[in-house]
């Protein structure tokens, strides 16, 4: 039988399922969050072309929040468009 290995951010899950402490929610609660995550798949993809700079700075903001700049640019066109 083949053992599964799993990541860091896994096993940090399965032990905090273990520890009880994660709880049950109302199917309308669950729908609701299953319904924000489907909002935000992300399904398309675009080509643009940006100031050099600008993209630069987004880098660098995005880095320091400790995301890719690729998911903050989409978090912000997100914002605009909503």
């Amino acid at each position: 039988m083949r053992r599964t290995t799993l990541s860091r951010e896994e096993r940090t899950i399965e032990q905090t399922l273990l520890q009880g402490e994660y709880k049950n929610v109302s199917a309308s609660t669950f729908d609701e969050v299953a319904q924000a995550i489907a909002r935000r798949k992300k399904d398309a993809v675009i080509s643009i072309r940006v100031n050099a700079q600008d993209l630069r700075h987004l880098k660098q903001k995005a880095k320091r929040l400790g995301i890719k700049y690729q998911t903050l640019l989409s978090e912000l066109i997100h914002r605009v468009a909503v």
